[in-house]
């Protein structure tokens, strides 16, 4: 699928960017040409084309800000994620950033965000470097040719990597950037080449948009439909497994990452394209992955030989290896990218604690505490002798994107799911037999069975038990899984230590839990751990 030529002259002085030599919507090819004469990328041997983003080679949290005015002074929720900026020092800074570009080669692309025609927002993306146009190809949806004839952006983004503020005069923490701003629609990049910016800044603007404006529910998650059209939803942070597990040759992948579930009962996809993490990444665990890398694909920070074959296991830039492909790249895909009502819900966790079940099913109060909680593992590090799991919990599973407080969108998936009648289940990806160190990563081949078997409804009449730390409710049977699996107690050597452990992640959960008591019932705080 080619992308759209048009022959449009375009300006960019409405914008401030005076004189500028502009290259308006490049196909891919020509965009993978130009990195590669400008000798800012390579090309690996499966036809993709590799570039190293530069000193940031992942979003940059505590550089995110969002302009505090009239529109969203009493709606953000302001703090340590949502950091406000002011709206004078945003015009300063934007008027800094166009004159840096002017008189620069400039890639400009016009796309849209939401596969859904009622809830589409155009977006036209400004970028100093090609590549970065390249991915937001990749990532946006592609506008036919005659809706590029009369296309008006409703958000504008502007990229410049290479140009570093000045935090004493500009305001920002230091030379990098992503700002909101939601009275003026636009996306302020700068100071960093990670792409991961310039789709997380739409997807910010989406997760205050939908619900404020749209009544409808914005979802960090990955999405799938079977051929009975049950469409089934994966939330899950960086690293659970939400573009792998929606990945399924027997289901159409609506999307891999953001969407939103509409008043009208349908879940639709934000973007046009997948950005997976790499890390570790074979053809054998994760074929369609594997083969959406190709020409047009685009991998960040991975180390290839001279013969342009990747090594998809050495980390020596990041541990945060990724691509971007359009969509169109996964042979297995819903057209358009929209389901209806999901039938099921799994909320994806790393646990490097080792001590979750692998599968659990839970109650309404039980899906609210854990969606606020949005618990995954971190491991601690590469220094010598450390090998304790970090927990780290971040609200909806996505709360770096989320400008309301999390019990917004908590009571709004919560009203839904009732209505809906979905069934809600815990998987936990993470380690098994001890914690991480100790144990081993869960088999994919056992997660995707557990799945497999909740969406085929093959775990309604099994037995199940209860949890006694954690409260769980979990089966003692599944099909190809091995019955000793599905508790995680009975996969340690240790009990005793299974228990200590157990109980430590529960506390931390308890601890974080504290910030939202005042917002739950009864009911969520029933959700969690027992006291």
């Amino acid at each position: 699928m080619a992308n759209n030529q048009t022959t449009k002259t375009l300006s960019l002085t409405d914008y401030g960017i005076e004189n500028a030599t502009i290259h308006y919507q490049l196909s891919p090819e020509e965009l993978h040409k130009v990195t590669l004469d400008k000798q800012m990328g390579v090309e690996a041997d499966s036809g993709a084309l590799a570039v190293n983003t530069g000193k940031f080679t992942g979003r940059s949290p505590l550089d995110r800000f969002i302009v505090k005015d009239d529109v969203t002074a009493d709606k953000i929720w302001w703090g340590d994620i949502n950091i406000p900026f002011a709206s004078d020092k945003f015009d300063k800074l934007y008027d800094k950033v166009v004159a840096y570009l002017s008189g620069k080669e400039i890639f400009v692309r016009d796309s849209y965000a939401c596969a859904d025609p009622a809830y589409r927002t155009n977006i036209r993306v400004i970028n100093e470097y090609p590549w970065s146009n390249l991915f937001a190809h990749n990532m946006f949806l592609r506008p036919s040719e005659e809706e590029l004839a009369n296309f008006n952006e409703e958000w504008l983004i502007v990229n410049a990597p290479g140009f570093l503020a000045d935090p004493a005069v500009d305001g920002t923490r230091q030379s990098n950037f992503a700002i909101l701003n939601f009275t003026k629609k636009i996306a302020l990049i700068g100071g960093t080449g990670y792409t991961g910016e310039i789709k997380k800044g739409i997807f910010s603007a989406l997760n205050f948009i939908l619900p404020v404006d749209k009544n409808t529910l914005p979802m960090h998650c990955s999405a799938n439909v079977g051929e009975a059209n049950d469409t089934a939803i994966f939330f899950g942070l960086s690293g659970t497994g939400k573009t792998t597990l929606s990945a399924d040759p027997s289901r159409k992948l609506i999307g891999d990452d953001e969407h939103g579930w509409t008043a009208e009962n349908k879940v639709f996809n934000f973007e046009g394209g997948c950005y997976a993490k790499v890390i570790n990444l074979s053809a054998e665990k994760e074929p369609d992955i594997f083969k959406a890398i190709k020409a047009g694909a685009l991998l960040e920070n991975v180390i290839m030989d001279a013969n342009g074959a990747v090594d998809f296991d050495d980390v020596s830039i990041t541990q945060n290896t990724r691509v971007s492909y359009p969509i169109y790249h996964i042979d297995n895909i819903q057209q358009p990218s929209i389901g209806e009502n999901p039938k099921n819900i799994f909320f994806l966790t790393a646990d490097a604690f080792g001590v979750l079940p692998p599968i659990s099913k839970l109650t309404p109060g039980q899906a609210a505490y854990h969606f606020i909680s949005g618990y995954t593992a971190k491991v601690a590090g590469t220094e010598a002798g450390i090998d304790e799991p970090l927990p780290s919990f971040s609200a909806c599973f996505g709360a770096p994107f989320m400008p309301l407080h999390p019990t917004k969108y908590a009571e709004m998936l919560s009203k839904k799911m009732q209505e809906a009648g979905v069934n809600v289940w815990l998987i936990n990806t993470g380690w098994t037999g001890g914690p991480y160190g100790v144990g081993s990563r869960m088999s994919l081949k056992y997660t995707r069975a557990m799945i497999t078997a909740a969406l085929e409804g093959k775990l309604k009449d099994v037995e199940y038990i209860t949890h006694p730390i954690f409260n769980l409710t979990m089966p003692t049977t599944c099909p190809n899984v091995p019955a000793e699996v599905l508790n995680p107690k009975q996969t340690w050597t240790d009990a005793a230590a299974y228990d200590e452990k157990a109980t430590k992640l529960a506390e931390f959960f308890k601890q974080n839990f504290e910030k939202f008591e005042e917002y739950a019932n009864e009911e969520i705080m029933a959700g969690g751990p027992k006291s």
